[in-house]
């Protein structure tokens, strides 16, 4: 049974992959670079050339395919032209879409996040039908990725798109090779302990758990429902000094105060506009970001899909070990 996928050698993608190979599918993944991919990838994978706005490489990927996982995605903090990141995430998934109708896919699993759901002011943990909107959306990706699933869920309610929606939270474990921002996050606390802290909050899943729910996803999902995909609520803090008690470092010890982060931001900002650095440690956007805790429920996955998750301690475990395999600890 042949089966799509975009984002295959991301973190996610990388262990669906595993899955889907290991249930027996037949693999093909679009990817921009096949040799860098086979790096990544070691499953029998079909590799096709390309990116989400190749109309021909998108028709090449999907013939024959009756399912499509739709995970690639345009993620960074610090973007210098956002436009880029709307072609990609937005227009990309709508051509990916139109493509998929156009080719007779059966059902599709369309990964969100949850940075489009709004948040509880309490802090309580947040559900799908926590309200949101644009204007909610504070860096170019989460209004990218607003965008994204609203173009999905308009061609589910106007053109029979039969697609389910999968709202991941924080992804942590093995094949971060990026690694992702909440990865580097982990790496460097498994270096020096993670000194310092922000007074924020995530909900951190092991990776495995987030990729096996995009598989009950296309098993038992619901077309055009959201499914959040997480884990553990955590403080900053406690994620730090989870990382820090495992490699045995010291741990978190001093809040950054909001007016130290806002310089931080500030100043990575302007130096990265002058091309004197390339990824800044910290934007507006981030510090912006970090002024509210991101806690989420995943009850509804848990009951209509069967979907379960392991203790965070695992997720930082198996990442570190992955890390300290790699050699980027050093």
């Amino acid at each position: 049974m042949n089966v799509m996928i975009t984002g295959a050698t991301g973190l996610i993608g990388s262990r669906l992959v595993r899955i889907l190979a290991g249930q027996g599918f037949h693999i093909k993944a679009l990817v921009r670079d096949k040799k860098r991919a086979a790096k990544l990838v070691s499953e029998p994978v079909e590799f096709i050339t390309g990116d989400l706005n190749n109309e021909v490489a998108l028709e090449e990927a999907l013939r024959d395919c009756k399912y499509l996982f739709h995970l690639a995605a345009d993620y960074r903090l610090w973007v210098p032209d956002p436009e880029s990141m709307t072609r990609t995430n937005v227009e990309g998934t709508r051509l990916l879409m139109q493509k998929a109708l156009e080719a007779g896919v059966e059902r599709i699993v369309y990964t969100s996040s949850v940075c489009v759901l709004g948040t509880n002011a309490d802090g309580s943990p947040a559900n799908e039908d926590a309200s949101s909107s644009v204007t909610d959306m504070i860096s170019p990706y989460k209004k990218s990725k607003f965008l994204a699933e609203k173009v999905v869920m308009d061609m589910v309610r106007d053109e029979g798109l039969p697609a389910v929606i999968v709202n991941p939270s924080t992804p942590v474990g093995p094949g971060d090779s990026r690694p992702t921002p909440t990865g580097t996050m982990v790496l460097n606390a498994a270096r020096d302990g993670g000194m310092f802290y922000a007074d924020t909050g995530l909900n951190v899943a092991h990776v495995d758990d987030i990729a096996h729910g995009h598989l009950l996803a296309l098993q038992k999902g619901k077309i055009g429902r959201r499914y959040i995909l997480g884990g553990d609520n955590l403080s900053l803090k406690d994620l730090f000094a989870m990382t820090a008690r495992i490699t045995h470092k010291p741990g978190p010890k001093f809040k950054v105060p909001q007016p130290v982060m806002y310089s931080a931001g500030f100043t990575g900002e302007m130096l990265a506009r002058l091309g004197l650095i390339k990824n800044p440690v910290a934007t507006m956007d981030s510090v912006r970001m970090a002024s509210k805790k991101m806690y989420y429920s995943s009850d509804r996955a848990e009951k209509e899909l069967g979907y379960t998750h392991r203790p965070a301690t695992e997720a930082v475990q198996d990442a570190v070990c992955w890390f300290k395999e790699q050699r980027m600890l050093n």
